[in-house]
């Protein structure tokens, strides 16, 4: 898959000949601010209007993405993929109470009674960890913590129960104990329910404590791919640069490195 985006003397690519398949595992995708993880998540929910995607074929579950109208997309948004996004507070309707909006991300897809959509919602917020549903439910987005807006996300997200999600820096605004709680709540739900993920974040620590896989990006193509447990023993320079410019505790104070590119970089696959 490649993404261009218009630009003043013509496209400019985002992404360039990706390639790479999820199964029912947690597959993380790292990489600088602008490196095209983003707009992967985006892409396969074909979320980029102003986009030109190009693809051989985008197979999900034996369904072209890339061929798919509007209406089949519809269809899948949600229901079959669902995403969440950074910060709540940019993606929770700020003038209707969490509990509806959660409802209405089950009522989209499925035929039934409100009341059985708000039962369901509850019982997705306390799936989350969410104390007291019932009262969460009639809150205002504004009345809930930045934790806990995170975890309505994952309710909302989760509550059609698709087969994919894709997590794009979706605990990057909590601080270091909400984040741990958050992933494990997240983990939690993806193990019972067998859900693949596709986890978009720049934290190595993070993707590689939490997901299977990872894939490293640098100007918008897959540099390295390997199992997340082996990230430490990453070989590309890119890589290598990336996992040495992180700050640790303890042992001497050092100047990070800089990391050096290599041009050569940009046509590696």
């Amino acid at each position: 898959m490649s993404v261009s985006y218009p630009g003043q003397h013509g496209f400019v690519d985002a992404v360039r000949d990706v390639s790479f398949t999820v199964g029912r595992e947690k597959v993380g995708i790292v990489g600088e601010s602008g490196s095209g993880k983003s707009t992967i998540g985006r892409a396969l929910l074909k979320l980029l209007p102003s986009a030109r995607i190009s693809a051989r074929a985008l197979d999900f579950n034996g369904m072209d993405l890339s061929r798919a109208t509007e209406r089949q997309m519809l269809a899948v948004r949600g229901r079959r993929i669902s995403m969440v996004l950074q910060d709540p507070k940019y993606s929770l309707n700020p003038v209707k109470r969490v509990g509806d909006q959660v409802a209405e991300a089950y009522l989209v897809h499925h035929r039934v009674a409100k009341a059985e959509a708000k039962r369901r919602a509850i019982a997705m917020l306390d799936a989350v960890r969410i104390r007291d549903p019932e009262k969460v439910y009639s809150l205002y987005p504004h009345e809930v913590s930045g934790g806990m807006g995170q975890r309505i996300m994952i309710a909302m997200m989760l509550i059609p129960e698709p087969d994919l999600l894709i997590a794009d820096e979706p605990t990057s605004a909590l601080d270091v104990t909400v984040r741990l709680q958050v992933l494990d709540i997240l983990d939690d739900l993806i193990r019972r329910r067998g859900i693949g993920v596709i986890f978009i974040s720049h934290d190595l620590n993070l993707v590689r404590a939490f997901c299977d896989r990872v894939l490293i990006m640098y100007a918008g193509r897959i540099v390295e791919s390997l199992d997340a447990q082996n990230l430490m023993d990453a070989k590309h320079p890119y890589s290598r640069g990336l996992l040495a410019a992180q700050p640790h505790i303890g042992g001497k104070r050092e100047l990070l490195p800089v990391l050096q590119r290599d041009p050569a970089w940009r046509e590696a696959g």
